[in-house]
């Protein structure tokens, strides 16, 4: 087995079993670090500016690469979405929200390195996943301008072979082969992604199973106030 069959058809496995199994026994046994470990109580500066960019960023990148590669290309077809208007539609989006994500991502990481009382009070974890979450990202941001110059040539080959790759990964049986004529920076983005799978429960990451969706359907609270 050659390297490229490791990373792109065992490696997704690997990163996938380690972030179900690894989240839920990190769940069962130490459910006291299953967390945000928020540092808005150190220092409030840039925080909530600089949070809401990077969250909402990296949460329409995920849907984005969620629905752009595991649809089935007939789905697309069948919805009137020709190839080349799929690529201008992920190129744009991509775009504008990995822009804001970095802008967001960006200012977070400043603060985690260069705030004395953050560095201080933090782990070596959240600098790790933070800082390979933006590299993640700025690979991701260096794949618009060959995705752009595909588009140009009119060439979707690339985009149909990650999203039938994918594809392959998720109904279980792997074809490595699909990514042998794709550009090398898409497959570093696929590899730092897949690591961020990898090394999800051993951080604080964790707290995305938790998210409060729940707030959004929630009822008012009726307060009263005290009769004096």
């Amino acid at each position: 087995m050659n390297l490229q069959n490791f990373i792109y058809g065992v490696y997704p496995y690997i990163a996938l079993s380690v972030f179900l199994l690894g989240s839920l026994l990190r769940f069962d046994r130490e459910q006291y670090t299953w967390k945000s470990d928020s540092t808005q109580l150190l220092t409030k500066a840039n925080m909530r500016v600089a949070s809401n960019l990077f969250h909402i960023g990296i949460l329409a990148i995920f849907l984005g690469h969620l629905v752009g590669l595991l649809t089935p290309h007939s789905v697309f077809l069948a919805l009137g979405v020709s190839d080349m208007a799929h690529q201008m539609l992920a190129i744009w989006a991509g775009t504008i929200f990995g822009v804001i994500c970095l802008l967001g991502g960006a200012m977070l990481w400043v603060r985690r390195f260069f705030n004395r009382r953050i560095a201080a009070a933090g782990r070596g974890s959240d600098k790790f996943i933070l800082t390979w979450l933006l590299l993640t990202l700025l690979l991701g941001l260096c794949t618009i301008p060959v995705s752009v110059g595909h588009a140009n040539a009119g060439n979707p080959d690339v985009m149909i072979a990650l999203a039938e790759w994918a594809q392959s990964i998720i109904y279980l049986h792997p074809d490595p082969a699909l990514l042998a004529n794709v550009d090398t920076v898409f497959k570093l983005h696929l590899f730092f992604g897949m690591t961020v799978f990898l090394v999800f429960p051993f951080t604080r990451m964790v707290h995305v199973w938790s998210a409060p969706f729940g707030y959004l359907a929630r009822p008012y609270q009726i307060v009263r106030g005290k009769r004096v």
